[in-house]
């Protein structure tokens, strides 16, 4: 059984990542067409084409893992080998040099590009660790839970003070600001990622990998219940970072509350944590799966619902966007949890254990999803005819609330769907693993 110590040092290496991540999904967009100056549409296509190099990065940075033999482990060096380069790339992303409108583009591809691959490449190995601290299906539920609570602690860092450090560095200069309020974040990502590192003990052992790339990702396809997770983690991600992403509009065009744009994100990051909190006690209660799919339709009514709060009801607007973060992220450590299950069934099916690759490449449909949700919002604001700080006319506050509320519900009941397919169940889990055992 795992120690809460241990349990929170990992959750730390989430905090650190999430400095970054829902920094990325709360405020870039927004950075970049209000901060930096780019269109709408083109920051969308970008979200979406840097993407690309993930069907690439992702599945090498998982085998390269998989095949990775140190007296620290497979996985835990990485945090130490990678914090500092992911720290500086992260202030790179938030650095706005003067440059041509063209120049600009040509930038933000470039450092945006250098940010996902540096978040592929520490993250992966972070994602897999949790796989290998142990191997009882309730305790990487509760692993995954008290990593997600320092996740969204890390999240709730990022929207409680992000605009007012930006304000306090900036001094009216938000460019300026920006870069400097990334730059403390990210050398407190530093200082967490290291103690993850020291605080973790990698116990699930596994021969090292010999088979051939081939093989792993025949294997890998094989692997059914991987499938039926991929399908759900990129709509689940499109729906949470549209949602996320069109937050700050929400509350500065459609409330018509600009000076509650922190307050509104920070309810939500609230909402996250207690959900966090919750996900084991729902699990143990009603099962990973049915309480999984359960989750997702509560999230979906509460997302469709918000569409029908008048711009004047801002109490209600408030209430609901907690509620959907609270459901919607009760939801994920259980999702995380799966991800280390069907490791275990692929090895079941395969006699190949990748573990590296089964996290590369579900982490990989993540940020697919991730790319879709932030592109959409690009495009769907720029269909709609936003212009940054200008006053918006009535169909383009429609067309925010419509994108903010109807297709985030969407997504979370096609989640649902894909999640009827999922079949492994505590017995089945417990089953594999007592093969598992046998066979060694």
């Amino acid at each position: 059984m795992l120690s809460i110590r241990e349990k929170i040092a990992y959750g730390l290496g989430d905090t650190a990542s999430n400095i970054v991540f829902q920094t990325v999904m709360l405020f870039l967009s927004f950075f970049y067409t209000d901060i930096f100056g780019i269109s709408p549409a083109v920051v969308g296509t970008m979200f979406l084409a840097v993407r690309i190099l993930d069907a690439v990065t992702d599945p090498i940075m998982g085998a390269i893992t998989d095949r990775t033999n140190t007296k620290h482990g497979k996985f835990r060096p990485y945090l130490i080998w990678l914090c500092i380069p992911f720290a500086v790339i992260s202030v790179l992303a938030f650095t706005t040099p003067d440059l041509s409108p063209e120049g600009k583009i040509i930038y933000a591809f470039g450092t945006y590009a250098l940010l996902m691959i540096a978040y592929t490449a520490i993250n992966i190995p972070y994602s897999a660790l949790g796989a290998v601290l142990t191997s009882d299906p309730a305790e990487r539920v509760s692993l995954q839970s008290y990593r997600f609570v320092c996740a969204m602690l890390g999240g709730l860092l990022v929207t409680t003070l992000t605009i007012p450090l930006v304000d306090w560095f900036g001094a009216g200069d938000k460019a300026k600001g920006y870069q400097l309020t990334i730059g403390v974040l990210s050398i407190l990502g530093i200082i967490l990622f290291v103690l993850c590192f020291a605080g973790t003990k990698e116990r699930v052992t596994a021969p090292l990998n010999k088979s051939s790339l081939k093989q792993d990702f025949q294997a890998l396809i094989k692997n059914d219940q991987w499938r039926v997770l991929c399908g759900a983690a990129m709509f689940l991600l499109i729906g949470m970072v549209l949602r996320s992403t069109l937050a700050i509009y929400y509350v500065k065009y459609y409330l018509l509350r600009e000076e509650l744009i922190t307050a509104f994100v920070t309810i939500g990051m609230v909402g996250n944590i207690l959900g966090c909190l919750c996900s084991p006690y729902i699990a143990k209660k009603l099962g990973k799966v049915t309480a999984y799919i359960g989750l997702q339709v509560v999230a979906a009514a509460i997302s469709i619902l918000s569409y029908f709060i008048a711009s004047e009801q801002v109490m209600f607007a408030f209430a609901a966007y907690f509620l959907w973060s609270f459901f919607i992220q009760m939801a994920t450590p259980l999702l995380w949890a799966k991800m280390a299950d069907t490791v275990d069934y692929g090895q079941s099916l395969t006699g190949i254990r990748i573990t590296g690759i089964v996290y590369s490449s579900v982490v990989f449909f993540i940020k697919l999803g991730l790319a879709i949700g932030g592109a959409l919002a690009g495009w769907l604001l720029a269909f709609y005819g936003y212009e940054a700080g200008v006053v918006q006319s009535d169909s383009v506050k429609q067309g925010i609330v419509f994108s903010f509320a109807i297709y985030p519900g969407i997504a979370s009941l096609l989640v649902a769907f894909i999640m009827r397919y999922y079949r492994l169940t505590e017995s089945k889990v417990a089953e594999i693993q007592n093969k598992l055992q046998q066979a060694i």
